[in-house]
């Protein structure tokens, strides 16, 4: 008698749903699969909660990744157009930097909107924004393949064994004296390990950055996957941290995700509110203490210039380097002309091109030159 090993249709959707899990780091086993099929017809599930609620108990994320597995959840069974923000709310990922009921700003006309963003507004404008595949990958390629020993790194706390080092490894010592009968024959030494240093990324969305953004949100997700302790946000007229959905390892995902947390895209420019909405949320400001922070931005200001030199001169204190990229250092000759790029040179360690994938990579790779503090 022949068996019919044709999934019901039913039943693809659910069975689907462990690759991608698996593509994402997860373990599923294959006798957990059955289960899961099997708890979704004893359920006979009334909602899209009850075949998670199946899923959480049958599957078994761990703890620490349950909003990933949401995350995921929802991207297969729901869709990326149902997944807006995080559970913690608004005030916990986005900060909004225009206020409510202002009247002292008009909407743009139509004669003042920036259609092909070469130009920077004040006004927010709310859009949303889908990502298409890049035609050249090979700058996110080095990316990944030389991060993990190029990054910039830290001293640590602890230590490790070595055979020159500053410090004496006095237990190593006497455990050694011990097997030569008293006699201290090597003095064993200690240095501090290197860890990956904090890495704070801070993307310009708005219209005058319009044609980099696609590229420099997919720069951003090869980033995070390549090193730990990165932290991502995107500003314009709103402050928006983006770190969750890019640790999503499959970058079509993970950039969807992003493009529905984000809502401010080819908007206005207020670079100065934002980065001090930025240093204002005590978590967020942590990111910035002793990392390497790295703002990709044209640097063409709406706001108030005062506030933008005074963040940048905090965050410049807080940073153990600070970098500006910027699209209109085209040269090495390169001067600033603009009057906020004028207000914060002095404040920035590097203010370099930042015009393409390949300069920007290049630039971060070159971080971990500098020496370790």
């Amino acid at each position: 008698m022949s068996t019919d090993l044709q999934l019901p249709h039913a039943a693809r959707i659910f069975v689907a749903f462990v690759p991608l899990l698996r593509a994402n780091g997860f373990a599923v086993a294959p006798e957990q699969t059955t289960t899961f099929l099997a708890a979704i017809e004893l359920l006979g599930p009334d909602s899209i909660e009850d075949i998670r609620q199946a899923a959480l108990a049958t599957l078994a994320p761990p703890p620490e990744r349950r909003a990933t597995f949401d995350r995921l959840f929802d991207l297969h069974f729901r869709g990326s157009e149902t997944i807006a923000r995080d559970d913690e709310g608004e005030d916990d990922e986005m900060v909004r930097l225009q206020e409510e009921g202002r009247g002292d700003e008009e909407p743009l006309l139509s004669d003042e909107a920036s259609e092909s963003g070469l130009t920077a507004t004040r006004t927010e404008a709310l859009v949303e924004r889908r990502f298409g595949v890049s035609p050249t990958m090979d700058a996110l390629r080095r990316l990944a393949r030389e991060a993990p020993r190029r990054l910039p790194r830290r001293r640590g706390h602890r230590r490790m064994r070595t055979r020159r080092g500053p410090f004496a490894d006095l237990r190593r010592t006497l455990r050694d004296t011990v097997r030569s009968d008293g006699e201290i024959l090597r003095l064993g030494h200690l240095k501090r390990r290197q860890r990956p240093r904090k890495i704070l990324l801070l993307i310009d969305v708005s219209g005058s950055m319009k044609s980099r953004t696609e590229e420099n949100m997919k720069l951003a997700h090869a980033l995070v996957q390549a090193a730990p302790n990165v932290e991502v946000f995107t500003f314009g007229t709103r402050l928006t941290r983006v770190t969750r959905p890019l640790r999503l390892k499959r970058r079509e995902q993970a950039l969807n995700a992003a493009a529905h947390l984000v809502s401010d895209w080819d908007g206005g420019t207020r670079i100065g509110d934002a980065l001090q909405a930025f240093l204002a949320v005590p978590r967020f400001g942590g990111y910035a203490r002793g990392a390497a922070v790295v703002i990709v931005s044209d640097g063409l200001e709406r706001g108030e210039g005062d506030a933008l030199r005074d963040a940048v001169a905090k965050l410049s204190r807080r940073a153990w380097r600070l970098s500006w990229l910027t699209p209109l250092a085209t040269s090495p000759a390169f001067r600033p002309q603009t009057e906020a790029l004028m207000a914060i040179e002095r404040f920035v360690d590097d203010l370099v091109d930042g015009g393409s994938s390949a300069s920007i990579v290049a630039h971060i790779l070159a971080l971990g030159r500098r020496r370790a503090a």
